[in-house]
């Protein structure tokens, strides 16, 4: 059972307000989506979750059962997919899994590297450099990147970006699957997407 407590979060650049005294608090099951209008600080938000931003005001707090996870502890839980992250475009799909696998420290699955590609539609494009992938194709990609380890917390940031239907499905899927066991936090404004959360986050109240 994983929790995380976020109290009085507040953010700011060049001295603009992006938002302030946020809190809220998050267990295994259960699933949060942040709203707002654009510029209102979602990414932010979701980017100080993942611990790739610090506040500048309060504090964000990580538990396993009764046990206290400190930042560097947090890798082996949280998968991110966001449009801001990179994959490498030089290096194939299976060179880019294996690369994601050294950096957990998990030896590399073919058979679990094989289910995430079935899973997520590109199967038979293993071996295809990554700049030859649609954006679509990319976006689904980060989510094999992002599954590798099964992570407890799975943050997503305009979950189906650059995605058609039949991949925005495939994402549905994926989030349902989250939501039954682990945590689930995403940052959208499409209602089909906002539906997936138990409660929300609004950075324009």
């Amino acid at each position: 059972m994983w929790r995380i407590k976020a109290r009085g979060l507040s953010q700011q650049f060049n001295h603009r307000k992006i938002f302030e005294d946020i809190s809220f608090e998050i267990s295994s099951g259960e699933s949060i989506a942040i709203v707002g209008p654009n510029g209102s600080g979602k990414t932010t938000l979701i980017r100080i979750i993942s611990q790739l931003l610090r506040p500048r005001v309060g504090e964000i707090r990580y538990f396993e059962n009764s046990s206290e996870k400190k930042a560097h502890e947090l890798y082996s839980a949280v998968g991110l997919v966001g449009p801001y992250l990179q994959l490498y475009n030089h290096l194939t799909a299976m060179e880019n899994y294996s690369f994601f696998c050294r950096i957990r420290g998990m030896p590399f699955d073919q058979r679990r590297f094989k289910d995430l590609m079935d899973k997520l539609g590109l199967s038979g494009r293993e071996l295809d450099e990554l700049r030859n992938y649609s954006s679509g194709m990319q976006q689904r990609m980060k989510y094999v990147c992002a599954l590798l380890h099964q992570p407890e917390i799975l943050l997503l940031d305009e979950p189906t970006s650059n995605l058609d239907e039949a991949g925005s499905q495939i994402a549905f899927r994926i989030i349902e699957e989250q939501k039954k066991d682990g945590i689930l936090i995403l940052a959208t404004n499409k209602n089909e997407e906002v539906k997936f959360g138990d409660s929300q986050i609004n950075l324009a109240a």
